[in-house]
């Protein structure tokens, strides 16, 4: 069918406007022509005796006439003449209707300031300036031109230039509105590229996607992530419920699933029962464990369908660009295998594609698994590390650190669990319970050798994002009746160095109540004195690292010294950690240190030896 022949046959009252624009276009266009035609191809009039003659003068001036009553009486293709500066000499009703300017505030303006975009000025200038020296004609094509409300607006534009031969030539542009095939073109590209149930990204769009974001990942170097989701067993749903309520709870799985998902991440629909997720942007295979944790949480929570309550779970396969594949099939295949690994596990569950994958997510999962149970039973413990006063040889301090066993009873590594804790958010739960054990401590030593002994807790960079913390820390405290002074915050270097102003205001107003704030591990990261001047702190704590290497190098030496006069200077009390033989307890009483913790004097013990402790430091 030709383009002709389609407009003219297309029934739709769309393509009927469409096709009287063509036709009045075309005409118009022609109009024009022979507007610009020299005189000697003009065309001729009959005369009496059957002979052709030139046009009288009077008959060319009623055609000039009915020329602007044609252009005028075309609603729907507008027109614009301009001279040669580009200054508009005529506009048509159908040119205001089109970019809003009246045909005041058109005239005289420059076609450039009018409705060309900045990035088309330049382009615009000097294709009309070849035309007038050259000769070279502006081809009609589609453009984005410029509404006098700053959008854009879709025409397809020709344009025709007249009196060439007399030196005042005229540009005249005719457009027509393609604001009407876009949007039906974007009908097009919807129905082609989205899914009409469910109204996510179909399987073409995703395969497309997934593509170009393949070169892209490939190109920056970045990790990629295909995510195969199946619905276990949603084929008997289908089957008991009915097609029409099966496709109405599948359209309420979908939008549960896309409403967990991130901004840059592509959820689509395969096909059946089947989603495809791509993640462009994520944190280790643990932070997609993470993501699609949640969205077995939010079909956890079960739809209502006619008061009826259902319950549906999924099983997710994950490939990982580039360890698992560098193409698209071989990542969609190596996800579809997880998924149906995951089925084999039991379904509902998560399977990476790789072994070497699937063994650090089964440490990240029984870690979390452990950490969790060992919260709900309380089974976690608080040991005590004394910091000794080097002037004194007393103890004014401890530190709290966390202990937790494994099911067997072993001991498992802060530097294994605190990581895990961190990243699955059991960072929250653990501080509390480490903030309610400490005062329950503080509360127990009351009336014994150790009720003037201060307990400084580690606090994480994710706890101190909440809003409350003070008044969490100061309530707790007036719940166990104690004075803030009791207490202590150890805050790594990173975390309290890149706080905001929020933040700050929060340790400000514990520091004010009493509360004692220390930066834990000085000297590890990103350092900066002006910085430290203004922050809210009693005390920095120089990491261990830095004894060790200061008893063999001179530099170390030199910066640990520094770093004790810098404290100094402030206000600060200095701690140092680590200390574990006489040699360095030697270094650190002549740098001037205030307090010391480590080995040499005590390793981290339950309460209970706190006490015989402190009596045998005392005798």
């Amino acid at each position: 069918m030709t383009h002709r022949t389609w407009l003219e046959n297309d029934p739709t009252p769309t393509y009927a406007r469409i096709r009287d624009r063509h036709i009045g276009f075309c005409f118009l266009n022609r109009c024009l022509e022979l507007k610009t035609m020299p005189d000697k191809h003009r065309p001729k009039t009959r005369g009496s005796s059957g002979f052709y003659n030139e046009q009288p003068q009077a008959s060319l001036d009623q055609s000039e006439r009915k020329f602007h009553e044609l252009i005028e009486s075309l609603p729907m293709v507008a027109v614009q003449g301009y001279n040669r500066k580009r200054q508009v000499i005529y506009w048509n009703e159908a040119s205001t209707r089109l970019y809003g300017y009246t045909r005041q505030e058109a005239q005289g303006m420059l076609l450039e300031d009018l409705i060309i975009p900045d990035y088309m000025r330049e382009g615009v200038i000097r294709a009309h300036n070849n035309w007038l020296t050259n000769n070279v004609s502006i081809p009609a094509e589609e453009l984005e031109l410029q509404h006098k409300e700053g959008h854009l607006v879709p025409v397809y534009s020709s344009h025709v230039m007249i009196k060439q031969d007399t030196g005042e030539c005229e540009m005249f542009c005719i457009d027509i509105s393609l604001q009407e095939q876009k949007k039906a073109r974007e009908e097009l590209y919807r129905n082609a590229t989205f899914d009409d149930l469910t109204g996510l990204p179909n399987r073409r769009f995703m395969e497309a996607e997934l593509s170009a974001r393949l070169e892209e990942a490939s190109r920056l170097r970045r990790e990629l992530a295909v995510v195969f989701i199946d619905l276990d067993n949603f084929k008997l749903i289908n089957d008991t419920l009915g097609h029409h309520k099966g496709d109405t709870l599948l359209k309420a799985v979908s939008e549960a699933l896309r409403k967990e998902i991130r901004g840059a991440d592509l959820l689509s629909r395969f096909g059946g029962d089947e989603f495809v997720l791509l993640l462009f942007d994520f944190d280790g295979p643990e932070g997609i464990h993470e993501l699609l944790c949640r969205l077995i949480g939010a079909l956890d929570r079960g739809f209502t369908l006619d008061s009826d309550r259902y319950q549906v779970t999924a099983s997710f396969g994950i490939s990982l660009f580039p360890r698992n594949g560098r193409t698209s099939a071989e990542l969609m295949g190596n996800a579809d295998a997880a998924m149906y690994q995951a089925k084999e596990k039991g379904k509902n569950n998560i399977c990476f594609y790789t072994p070497d994958i699937n063994d650090r997510l089964i440490h990240y999962q029984g870690t979390t698994g452990m950490l969790r149970r060992a919260i709900d039973s309380n089974t976690l413990q608080l040991h005590f590390q004394p910091q000794i006063d080097l002037m004194h040889g007393g103890m004014s301090s401890c530190e709290a650190l966390l202990r937790c066993f494994d099911e067997n009873g072993q001991a498992v590594s802060p530097t294994d669990f605190i990581p895990v804790a961190e990243k699955s958010g059991l960072i929250h739960r653990i501080g509390n319970w480490v903030l309610e054990a400490a005062c329950e401590q503080l509360k127990a030593w009351q009336g014994t050798l150790l009720e003037n002994i201060r307990i400084d807790i580690n606090l994480s960079g994710k706890q101190l994002n909440n809003p409350h913390l003070a008044d969490q820390i100061l309530q707790t405290l007036q719940r166990y009746q104690l004075a803030p002074e009791q207490l202590g915050l150890e805050l790594t270097e990173n975390e309290v160095f890149g706080s905001d102003n929020g933040q700050i205001r929060q340790l400000e107003r514990l520091k004010g109540s009493g509360v004692h704030i220390s930066i834990d591990d000085f000297g590890t990261g990103y350092s900066s004195l002006v910085y430290l001047r203004k922050l809210p702190v009693c005390s920095i704590k120089i990491d261990r690292s830095f004894l060790h290497h200061a008893m063999s190098n001179e530099s170390d030496m030199a910066i640990m010294r520094a770093m004790i006069t810098v404290g100094h200077s402030l206000g600060l009390s200095v701690v140092v950690e680590g200390v574990e033989t006489s040699s360095q307890d030697a270094v650190v009483r002549n740098l001037g240190c205030d307090l010391a913790q480590g080995f040499l004097y005590a390793k981290p013990m339950p309460a209970a030896q706190m006490l015989i402790f402190l009596a045998e430091l005392k005798s």
